[in-house]
C-alpha cells in the first residue's frame, strides 16, 4: 500500500511540474504562426501584417506575450519578434 501510495504522489508531482514548465504564449506555435509567412517560422511577416495579426488576438492571448516579451529570460529566444511587440506598445503594459 505504502509503494502505491509513493508512486501516485510521484506522478502527481511529476504531472504539476510538467505543467509548470510547459512553454507560454511565446513557445506556441498556434499562437506564433500567424506572425511568419513560413511553416518553420523562420521569416517574420512585414510589420502591418504582424501589428493585424496581433491586433487580431484575443486581448488575453495578447497579455501573455507581452508579459512574455518583457521578461528578459523568456523573450531572450524571440527577440525579433518581441522588438516588434514593443514596437506596438508592449514594453509599456
Amino acid at each position: 500500500m505504502n509503494l502505491k501510495n509513493i508512486c501516485l504522489g510521484a506522478l502527481a508531482l511529476s504531472m504539476i511540474s510538467g505543467m509548470a514548465l510547459a512553454g507560454g504564449a511565446l513557445d506556441s506555435p498556434v499562437d506564433m504562426s500567424p506572425f511568419f509567412t513560413d511553416s518553420s517560422m523562420k521569416t517574420m511577416k512585414p510589420m502591418e501584417e504582424f501589428k493585424a495579426a496581433f491586433m487580431a488576438m484575443p486581448k488575453e492571448k495578447q497579455d501573455a506575450m507581452i508579459k512574455e516579451c518583457n521578461d528578459a529570460a523568456m523573450s531572450k529566444p524571440h527577440a525579433e519578434f518581441c522588438a516588434n511587440v514593443r514596437a506596438l506598445g508592449g514594453a509599456s503594459k
